[in-house]
């Protein structure tokens, strides 16, 4: 959970997913499961996840072996259930494919889990980027979009309107 919204971190094993929850969840946002999330279609609409009982509290960091998150962070840091809102899939990127990402738009489309449609953010994973920023920031755009804001469009007309000033100068 992550600003209030449900989240599910996807990407290839050793991607860093579990490290990005850690980290999140280090930030004061909630841990549901880790690995495995069994999801239940509620509506037309709306995916609720949560964790299985016998991997409840837990999460496994390479290198650390398995943590119990209640334990170290308190009964704050763990959401029993949640609706799933976004998806961020993690991807390792070739130099080519880093190049052809959008820069203005970003990377995003929907993923279809229990024939619901969920968005999706791709976010390209490289050393010494702080993902868990990326992944907040990734939410808050989200969330500005689900309120009818995109910066991307924004930027787009307040560069056609300054080059029509140019063009009237």
């Amino acid at each position: 959970e992550v600003l209030g919204k449900g989240i599910l971190i996807s990407g290839d094993p050793a991607v860093g997913k579990s490290e990005l929850a850690l980290a999140l969840i280090c930030r004061g946002h909630r841990l549901v499961a880790d690995d495995i999330v069994e999801f239940t279609r509620l509506d037309n609409n709306t995916i609720s996840g949560h964790c299985p009982a016998l991997l409840q509290d837990f999460l496994e960091v390479r290198g650390l072996g398995m943590i119990n998150v209640r334990a170290m962070f308190g009964n704050s840091a763990i959401k029993p259930s949640k609706f799933l809102h976004l998806i961020i899939d993690l991807q390792a990127l070739s130099n080519q494919a880093l190049a052809n990402i959008d820069r203005l738009h970003g990377n995003h489309s929907a993923r279809t889990i229990l024939e619901v449609s969920i968005p999706q953010t791709t976010l390209p994973i490289a050393p010494g980027r702080n993902m868990a920023i990326q992944v907040e920031t990734a939410v808050r755009q989200h969330l500005l979009k689900l309120d009818g804001y995109n910066a991307a469009e924004e930027f787009v007309k307040r560069q056609q309107e300054h080059m029509g000033r140019q063009n009237e100068a």
